[in-house]
């Protein structure tokens, strides 16, 4: 019988197969990525409504905003009379009443780290990097979890003249203030109320924690102008949830989102944030600490009528810290 011959690839089928199929992933993958950053920026902004449907819950039933920290002048030095974080104050309106029921507001978060080192699930953005906890606890593993969401701090001014009269800032939230809607004479849909940030971003202090500065002390366009301190490199911004501090669960708008913030310490650059002097020192507060995300070309931003945002980083730097003011009478334009 004949035999029947049996055709086989040869190599450079084989190799032109290969081929298209790997054009094929190459152009696959974008598409799946795309889909992918969809999906998380979509989680995120869900996330953000969640949390201003949970500042409106906050504000109808307490007659206002939480206060993001609270401090009072004893005569000698600034105390810290509730350092607890305006998040942990709307914890019962996100489905997290036993972990808020848990704190004791009278006590530092800092001897309770069976709260702080929890991780809130609602506070963390889908495409936070380094979502794990921070600095480490023989109980609990970690002492401190990040948060991606925090509160408008307004423009450069946070917490100044302590010893006499304790100044907030421009902003909607700030230490020892409860805004109500008549305090955002802006327009609750003119002035941030949240935005994201990026969790263990480094951070860099004043050389002083007692300067004091002038009313017409104007945010800077470049921080080389600023008298720093030395640089640490594992002093990290936005790793503690709990804290009411503005390098923890604040922002303010120096800077338009996803700046370059740079500084180079021992050969590296780095893009970091500047606290002159953090809340419980003497020196005034004033801080440069930029709205930051990992989605391509903007962040997640949530207005104060509850609405989400995503504002590009192309926005204008005038209509950036217009939305950063409760009522600084600025007129807002296209963003």
């Amino acid at each position: 019988m004949p035999r029947l011959s049996r055709r086989a690839f040869t190599l450079i089928e084989l190799l032109v197969v290969i081929a298209i199929i790997a054009v094929l992933i190459g152009l696959l993958l974008p598409a799946v990525q795309k889909v992918r950053e969809a999906a998380a920026r979509m989680k995120c902004q869900n996330n953000l409504k969640q949390i201003g449907l949970a500042l409106h819950n906050q504000m109808d039933i307490n007659n206002g905003m939480p206060a993001n920290g609270n401090y009072y002048f004893n005569g000698s030095a600034v105390v810290p009379q509730n350092a607890w974080s305006a998040m942990a104050r709307i914890l019962p309106y996100i489905e997290q009443e036993n972990l808020f029921r848990s704190i004791d507001f009278n006590v530092s978060y800092n001897v309770q780290i069976g709260i702080a080192s929890k991780r809130v699930a609602t506070f963390m953005c889908p495409s936070e990097i380094n979502d794990k906890g921070y600095a480490t606890d023989p109980t609990y593993g970690n002492k401190y979890w990040p948060i991606n969401y925090v509160v408008n701090a307004g423009t450069w001014q946070v917490l100044t003249a302590k010893s006499s009269g304790m100044q907030t800032g421009d902003g909607a939230f700030g230490p020892n203030r409860m805004s109500r809607p008549a305090d955002i004479t802006d327009g609750m849909s003119n002035t941030l109320a949240m935005s994201e940030v990026k969790a263990f971003n480094p951070r860099i202090g004043g050389a002083s924690n007692t300067a004091t500065f002038p009313a017409s002390f104007a945010p800077p366009t470049d921080i080389s102008t600023l008298s720093l301190g030395t640089f640490n490199p594992a002093s990290y911004m936005h790793v503690e949830w709990v804290d009411g501090k503005v390098h923890e669960t604040g922002f303010t708008t120096v800077f338009t989102p996803n700046t370059k913030v740079n500084h180079t310490s021992a050969g590296p650059l780095y893009d970091l944030d500047v606290v002159l002097a953090t809340e419980p020192n003497l020196g005034d507060t004033y801080a440069a600490v930029t709205a930051r995300s990992f989605h391509t070309g903007g962040v997640n931003s949530l207005l104060m009528d509850g609405s989400v945002r995503f504002i590009t980083n192309g926005i204008t730097l005038f209509n950036w810290r217009a939305l950063g003011t409760r009522s600084g009478g600025e007129v807002v334009g296209d963003y």
